[in-house]
């Protein structure tokens, strides 16, 4: 399965205190039979908010293992080069969403992982659909991966 995780997941992967579904998506994910799409944006994104100080809080990570992740998840992911220019808004109340979409697309992903409620939006739900494209979250996203994974 071609996955992109949103940040907001990814987060929730990276906290050491944390071990819940999130972790368990993305150790999944991890397995070879599956393929992580990301993007620069992504990374980008992921390094500024593992520094917001109140998720450094929650995570515990320290500057190098903020940096191992993000270098982890890079070396381990399919990186997909975003076009500059998006003829539209793909997510209308926050278009700064909208290069997560563009990794799913680009990256052949079949499902985008997130806990943002901008990306369930009905608009953005029938633009993913037109794409083979589901929106999950990581709870729903590891009932369909468990069965894969055991067999």
């Amino acid at each position: 399965m071609r996955v992109v995780l949103d940040t907001n997941i990814l987060v929730r992967a990276a906290s050491i205190r944390n071990r819940g579904p999130a972790f368990e998506v993305l150790k999944i994910l991890l397995e070879p039979e599956h393929v992580l799409c990301s993007s620069p944006f992504m990374l980008d994104e992921l390094i500024r908010v593992l520094r917001y100080p109140r998720l450094r809080s929650v995570h515990r990570l320290t500057e190098y293992e903020m940096d191992a992740f993000v270098l982890a998840i890079q070396k381990a992911s399919l990186m997909v080069s975003l076009s500059s220019e998006v003829e539209f808004a793909i997510v209308p109340n926050d278009p700064k969403d909208d290069p997560i979409v563009q990794t799913a697309v680009l990256g052949k992903a079949s499902v985008i992982c997130t806990l943002d409620r901008h990306l369930y939006a009905p608009e953005v739900l029938r633009y993913c659909s037109e794409r083979d494209i589901s929106i999950l979250s990581d709870v729903e996203l590891l009932e369909r991966l468990r069965p894969q994974s055991s067999s």
